[in-house]
């Protein structure tokens, strides 16, 4: 069982940036495949980044070059730099940990577990 606890949003001008991070309980955090989630109201929940292990990390088309996903096994958190923030980066982002990663990054049932979710609001 993983605990997956967000924090890091809030409300943010348009041009600006925020940090989220995601805290994850468990001895065995390195073994899990992350990812970052959001949604929107009236929308359905839609990949944003994801961070295999150490190395590989994938990105949605919309957040590419202004997003970085990162991750500290030391201190079970990942984290989700977003930079240039747009008003349509406003939405609850969740993060999520995959135990058994097939390859399915940026599909939602690839994901065992997931955080209560944070709120991003860009404002103009």
């Amino acid at each position: 069982q993983v605990q997956l606890v967000e924090s890091g949003g809030g409300l943010v001008q348009a041009g600006g940036s925020l940090r989220l991070s995601c805290a994850a309980s468990g001895r065995t955090f390195s073994a899990y495949a992350m990812g970052w989630f959001r949604q929107a109201p009236g929308t359905e929940r839609q990949f944003v980044a994801a961070i295999v292990w150490s190395a590989s990390t994938y990105y949605a088309n919309s957040v590419k070059g202004r997003f970085t996903i990162s991750r500290d096994n030391a201190k079970n958190t990942v984290y989700l730099q977003m930079n240039s923030l747009k008003l349509e980066d406003t939405a609850v982002y969740y993060c999520a940990a995959a135990r058994y990663y097939s390859g399915r990054y940026s599909s939602s049932d690839e994901y065992d577990y997931w955080g209560q979710g944070t709120q991003v609001t860009v404002s103009s």
